[in-house]
């Protein structure tokens, strides 16, 4: 019997995802879960990490119910993950938590594992998104 032929490496990416949905809490484990079943969350847990951030920022700091269009593309060997609310005024910024606090650390966790990150300002809008590495 003949060993199957080997599995050729994967030479293209994903297709774009995009999903517009409420900022609500449920919504948190619910997108992880979808995540998890596409190509761009399966062997990549960053990005679900990076997306639960994202999400969870917008309902602290903008409350829940906003909405959101969350998008994952790819370019360059890159995974970029970008979350768009109806805020363009609050900007998210990067702090140092203290051991005790309960909050704070999510920018510092994207920060930590994305490649870069960033805030791009719309007329009714603003994007927060990272970069990951694919592999």
């Amino acid at each position: 019997m003949q060993d199957p032929p080997p599995t050729p490496p994967r030479t293209s990416s994903p297709p774009p995802f995009e999903l517009s949905l409420l900022a609500v809490p449920k919504a948190v484990p619910e997108i992880r879960r979808t995540l998890s079943e596409h190509p761009y969350g399966s062997p990549h847990p960053d990005v679900q990490l990076c997306v639960s951030e994202l999400l969870s920022n917008v309902i602290r700091h903008l409350g829940e119910g906003a909405p959101v269009t969350v998008r994952l593309t790819t370019a360059r060997d890159r995974i970029r993950v970008a979350v768009t609310d109806p805020d363009p005024r609050a900007w998210p910024l990067l702090r140092s938590a203290g051991r005790d606090d309960e909050t704070g650390r999510g920018l510092a966790l994207l920060d930590a594992v994305s490649l870069r990150w960033g805030v791009e300002q719309g007329p009714d809008s603003k994007t927060v998104w990272c970069e990951l590495g694919e592999g």
